[in-house]
């Protein structure tokens, strides 16, 4: 019987987590040292890797992530991509395909997992009607079992005072975000 998506165990300070994605991972718009891996490393005590690179795609993501398992044996995976992706209008279940098979490579590697929502780009959303995630997350973190940070990504780049510009977060944007992603962490079990 698989256990409940928010049953993870909590890591120690000083555990390695691995946090892999995109721009937004990676902090663009935001001082060095101001991402959010740097602020959620500060808010756990633990060792975030930032593998952001910006303008990645999930596939891209899931091409990188074996040798970043194999370099830092992270016991936490935080896997937040797609948003390229979107952007450039790449089929939706290609995009699924690779996060699920990231999923599995970081289960494999004996790491807990995270799924990070992100939101897509919509009429709605250009007109400052709000972001909302992809639904793709919420249907992929229910199939895979693990745990999804959803809305966080919608919730800072809806707000202005947030943003450096339309798609990234600015220092106070990436705070928020690790602050509402510890909360989430901490909700799931793996945070204490």
């Amino acid at each position: 019987r698989r256990a409940a998506p928010d049953a993870g165990t909590a890591l120690p300070a000083g555990a390695t987590v691995l946090a892999v994605g995109d721009s937004i991972t990676y902090g663009t718009g935001a001082p060095d040292g101001a991402s959010y891996p740097a602020e959620l490393a500060r808010l756990t005590g633990w060792q975030v890797v930032n593998a952001g690179v910006p303008g990645d795609t999930a596939a891209q993501v899931l091409t990188r992530l074996p040798a970043l398992l194999t370099e830092h044996r992270p016991a936490l995976v935080i896997l937040g991509a797609g948003g390229n992706d979107f952007l450039r209008r790449l089929p939706e279940d290609a995009v699924q395909a690779s996060l699920r098979r990231a999923v599995g490579l970081a289960r494999d590697a004996g790491a807990q997992v995270v799924l990070v929502g992100v939101p897509r780009p919509t009429v709605a959303a250009r007109l400052g009607a709000g972001l909302e995630d992809h639904p793709l997350y919420e249907r992929l973190a229910a199939e895979m079992g693990v745990p999804l940070h959803g809305g966080g990504w919608a919730r800072v780049l809806g707000d202005a005072n947030l943003r450096s510009d339309a798609i990234h977060a600015n220092a106070a944007g990436y705070r928020a975000f690790a602050e509402g992603l510890a909360a989430r962490l901490r909700e799931a079990g793996l945070w204490r």
